[in-house]
């Protein structure tokens, strides 16, 4: 896919990951749908669109009600004249032992609110953004991309059952989708990022952010700008279907 002109929707795309793709999509000529739940940080990302040289909206929607979803991407397929291109970027983090216990008394477990509310916006939140975009699509004869964002914590990791089971079931998504919505032009890849510089990681402890880096067979963290510069990759690259791209800097889980 030639970026030029295509209108890409990212959701979360106020701050974080969901900006860096979007301005860097916007250098390549891509028209940017931003859909988050903060105003003031999307009104932010737009800016930045219109800074380099493109163009964008934003729309205010949760991701996990279907009424919403469905309304916003009527709304973007007409303000746009059509959707090329979906990144499913929105999430959040409810970590948590599965059960907490010393010495045979426990002490916490993990609520059903704690799973389930990751398990809405990581995973429904995705099936319902990468529905309504496969049916704006199809309507409209528009060869597409979708691309889910997992995570490396898809195979498991301590004190993350809600999100590993989330980030699992999107790459299972993505395969199924690839293989029955190739038929219509459309592809669907996955990118499961290791530990990425954010304004989270920035407020680590130091101890902990050094930690990190030193797991890692490169000695760092990886940049926002390296997850936009593989989102590029899989739209432009049409022989990419059906996979998840690991970037996350030789760091096994």
């Amino acid at each position: 896919m030639n970026l030029t002109n295509k209108t890409i929707v990212i959701t979360g795309g106020g701050q974080g990951l969901g900006r860096s793709m979007a301005v860097s999509l916007a250098t390549h000529g891509a028209k940017l749908a931003l859909i988050d739940l903060n105003e003031e940080l999307l009104q932010e990302t737009v800016k930045l669109i219109e800074e380099v040289g493109s163009s964008a909206k934003y729309y205010l929607a949760n991701v996990t009600n279907e009424s919403e979803v469905e309304a916003t991407f009527t709304q973007i397929n007409s303000d746009f004249d059509g959707i090329d291109g979906l990144i499913n970027n929105a999430g959040i983090l409810r970590d948590g032992m599965f059960v907490k216990a010393k010495d045979g008394v426990v002490a916490k477990k993990m609520s059903l609110e704690q799973f389930q509310s990751v398990i809405n916006v990581n995973l429904t939140g995705v099936f319902l953004c990468g529905r309504e975009a496969a049916v704006h699509m199809i309507e409209g004869k528009r060869k597409g991309v979708i691309i889910n964002m997992s995570s490396i914590a898809r195979g498991g990791n301590m004190g993350q059952t809600n999100y590993a089971a989330s980030k699992a079931g999107v790459v299972a998504m993505t395969v199924t989708w690839a293989r029955e919505l190739g038929r219509h032009g459309i592809r669907v890849g996955a990118i499961a990022p290791g530990v990425i510089r954010t304004a989270m990681t920035d407020a680590m402890k130091p101890e902990m952010r050094d930690r990190l880096e030193k797991m890692k067979p490169v000695g760092r963290l990886g940049e926002p700008d390296e997850i936009a510069h593989t989102v590029k990759y899989i739209f432009e690259n049409e022989f990419f279907t059906g996979r998840v791209v690991e970037i996350d800097g030789g760091l096994c889980m």
